[in-house]
């Protein structure tokens, strides 16, 4: 699990961005939970959860993995999954790394 700063601006819409980045992304209508999550299953991932943080202004995200997927699929569900957080987010893969970096030190 993994839990994602969003830049300002972004933090408005966020739960609408939050859904509507994975249809954008993936192409998928996602499954919604009573406590507000939402999941995804695509290519090399067998589950895509994402929630609201507390507060608000914070994306959380679950993922398992398919060990078994080709190299293809990993490779496209990556670069789908990066757009994704960037789209949500705000910040680039790049900028993401920086402030975990950040974080840590």
């Amino acid at each position: 699990m993994q839990e994602y700063k969003i830049k300002r601006g972004y933090t408005k819409q966020l739960a609408d961005s939050m859904v509507q980045g994975l249809r954008d992304q993936f192409e998928i209508e996602p499954a919604v939970s009573e406590d507000g999550h939402y999941t995804i299953s695509y290519g090399a991932l067998l589950r895509l959860e994402v929630w609201l943080g507390e507060g608000g202004k914070t994306l959380i995200v679950d993922t398992e993995a398919d060990r078994n997927a080709d190299d293809e699929t990993i490779i496209d569900t990556n670069r789908r999954f990066r757009n994704y957080l960037q789209q949500v987010t705000g910040y680039t893969a790049k900028e993401r790394a920086k402030k975990v970096k950040k974080m840590l030190d």
